[in-house]
């Protein structure tokens, strides 16, 4: 074989080493994208599938927050509005067997004052007790199957309307004696099962004075 001349060779040579570096340059790039994608898109998949799955699980976290939220946040229960819902009735009747007893003009002067005190502590309890139930979105009457002890029935309320001088006394007393028995068994029962602070402590102002009001009335029955 025959050589080649020196100076062919190391053109040749040259050429060589030229063309190798432009391919390795061309590569370079391509090479660089594809590392950058490969690294990359698991990252953003990665993103994008723990995303919904972070929001969700926050909006769980948030949702079971919310609802023991409200679950705290309910000042009431069932006894509560029970209590509010026979209670106003019941102190509506006091006050209307009150008034029929003031519209008489032969009372004695301590039966009047103690009709009077009945009346004057029971009406503002009733509004304070309906706005309770607004408040808490209760109806403002108790359903079916909830007596309220100690109420009189319509023909009582007739015969201390008739009723006269101490006959009309002694009515009275008696009828609120035992209407006041009602309104301390329905106040032990709130003090008992009832949640809200406002509606136990009111229970609690009925039990002392209306105790105290039946040791009253029981006293003027004795010694009118």
């Amino acid at each position: 074989m025959k050589k080649l001349p020196l100076a062919l060779a190391a053109a040749l040579v040259a050429g060589a080493a030229l063309s190798g570096c432009s391919a390795a340059d061309s590569a370079s790039p391509t090479d660089e994208h594809t590392d950058h994608a490969t690294t990359s898109a698991p990252t953003e998949a990665s993103a994008a599938a723990s995303g919904p799955a972070a929001a969700a699980s926050g909006s769980g976290a948030s949702g079971t927050g919310a609802s023991g939220s409200a679950a705290e946040a309910a000042t009431h229960n069932a006894a509560d509005a029970l209590f509010a819902q026979m209670m106003i009735p019941h102190h509506e009747q006091a006050v209307e067997m009150s008034g029929i007893l003031l519209a008489k003009s032969d009372i004695d002067a301590p039966v009047v004052e103690l009709a009077e005190r009945i009346k004057a502590a029971q009406s503002p309890e009733i509004a304070r007790m309906a706005s309770w139930l607004r408040a808490w979105g209760e109806p403002a009457e108790a359903g079916d199957g909830h007596g309220m002890a100690g109420m009189m029935r319509e023909a009582d309320l007739a015969a201390l309307a008739e009723a006269e001088g101490p006959e009309a006394v002694a009515l009275f007393l008696t009828q609120m004696v035992a209407h006041h028995d009602g309104a301390v068994e329905m106040a032990r029962t709130e003090i008992e099962q009832g949640r809200d602070a406002d509606a136990v402590a009111l229970a609690r102002d009925i039990l002392a004075a209306q105790e105290a009001e039946i040791t009253e009335m029981r006293e003027l029955l004795v010694n009118p």
